[in-house]
């Protein structure tokens, strides 16, 4: 009987898109430039949404 073979669960690969920028890629610039802006300085309040 004829299957199909594909990749061997043995060979699963677990990785995050974190993993998959390079190191030199211009959205890390942004990235840490995003993560220091003072929200609350530029007149933007926090939130909080309960679910």
């Amino acid at each position: 009987m004829q299957h199909i073979s594909g990749t061997s669960r043995q060979q699963l690969q677990i990785s995050s898109l974190e993993d998959k920028i390079a190191s030199e890629n211009p959205i890390r610039f942004i990235k840490a430039f995003v993560e220091h802006i003072s929200l609350e300085a530029l007149g933007f309040t926090v939130q909080i949404i309960k679910s």
